[in-house]
């Protein structure tokens, strides 16, 4: 009896048949496999830069200020640069009773590290003029102020503030000679300020 050929057995055209399928299968799946591959996404745009808030704003540059004497409220202010002595002592309260604003200068613009002494006693130096003494023309380095010490010899508004804020720092001078210490007092400066001055 003869041998029968397996059933499944397609033949030479079904052999191209399952050929032709199979590489259509290979094909169909290369390309899901290569359409799976990662592209590289398009960036973000930027995010636009924000307008800073308030609390990041930088601020107007300040000036402290010491108000002392017949005033209700004395104390160390942080007041606006270009402040004036009227809003110094407004912002301490205002002036004791009975007390005479007549010896400051209130339109006098304000100097970072100043001292405002309000009702100063009859007898006494005034804001804003020089300070002379029984010496004449000795200024005391503990309460003139900035505009007092620029009547000093090469002193002017910048170097005036220094010796301001190296007294209010140091708790004021107990000697002449820590003009030395101020920043842009040299030797040949100190000689000429040194008979000027007392503390």
């Amino acid at each position: 009896m003869a041998s029968q050929s397996p059933a499944l057995d397609p033949g030479k055209p079904g052999l191209r048949v399952l050929v032709a399928v199979g590489a259509l299968a290979i094909a169909v799946a290369a390309f899901f496999v290569w359409r799976s591959q990662p592209s590289p996404a398009p960036l973000p745009p930027p995010t636009p830069v924000s307008s800073p808030s308030p609390s990041t704003t930088p601020t107007a540059p300040k000036v402290t200020i010491h108000v002392a004497g017949k005033i209700r409220k004395p104390g160390v202010y942080l007041l606006p640069a270009g402040a004036r002595v009227t809003d110094a002592v407004t912002a301490a309260g205002g002036v004791s009773r009975g007390a005479s604003l007549d010896s400051l200068n209130l339109a006098r613009r304000l100097i970072d590290g100043e001292q405002i002494v309000v009702g100063a006693p009859p007898g006494t130096v005034s804001q804003g003029s020089p300070i002379t003494g029984p010496a004449g023309g000795v200024i005391d380095l503990n309460t003139a102020t900035p505009d007092q010490l620029e009547e000093l010899p090469g002193v002017g508004e910048v170097l005036a503030a220094r010796i301001a804020e190296f007294r209010t720092t140091h708790g004021g001078f107990t000697s002449i000679d820590q003009l030395r210490e101020v920043s842009g007092i040299g030797p040949r400066k100190f000689d000429e300020i040194k008979p000027k001055v007392r503390v």
